[in-house]
């Protein structure tokens, strides 16, 4: 009889142990759950600021010239008013013209190897996005809401605006009022 005892007794232990590890298997494994989701966020993370820093690094090397490109505009805006204001049928300034065409284009041609385009509206449907208006004035001849007038150009880098375009915008004609001759 104590056989049978001593042999229940470590049956039930054995019972218990089984139950023991069981509960400490079942906790391993929600632990090492836990440490795969904790591994996988950590890893998402980490590309994710990966990808935020190159970016960023993008948009550095993209608008680095933005200051500098913003403080060459008033020469450009200078060089263009000097070819307005001359008289391209005037012998006398003739070479000086030609001069400043030269400089001009080379300046654009500059501007283009680095992505800045200007914006020149004239005509074009008034864009808040990349034209100032400036004044506003009646026209029968054109779209109200369109450019009539661009007192300087805009300019774009990269496909971000740099310095929106001064500009006239049309309106429709108010409609006549009526003289006092015709009141009567």
């Amino acid at each position: 009889m104590a056989d049978e005892q001593l042999d229940e007794k470590n049956l039930n232990a054995e019972e218990a142990g089984a139950e023991d590890l069981g509960a400490r298997v079942q906790v391993l494994e929600e632990q090492l759950a836990a440490a795969k989701d904790q591994s996988l966020r950590a890893a998402a993370d980490l590309q994710n600021i990966r990808r935020r820093a190159e970016q960023d690094v993008e948009k550095a090397h993209k608008f680095a010239l933005e200051k500098f490109a913003g403080d060459l505009l008033p020469v450009i805006d200078s060089l263009e008013r000097g070819l307005e204001l001359s008289s391209a049928d005037d012998e006398t300034i003739k070479p000086m013209r030609e001069g400043i065409e030269l400089t001009l284009k080379m300046f654009h041609d500059t501007l283009k190897r680095y992505n800045l385009e200007p914006v020149d509206p004239h005509g074009e449907p008034f864009n808040a996005e990349h034209h100032q208006a400036m004044a506003m004035q009646e026209s029968a001849e054109v779209e109200p809401n369109s450019v009539l007038k661009v007192f300087q150009k805009g300019y774009l880098l990269n496909g971000r605006l740099l310095r929106p375009a001064m500009v006239v915008v049309s309106k429709a004609p108010a409609a006549p009022q009526p003289s006092i001759d015709e009141k009567a």
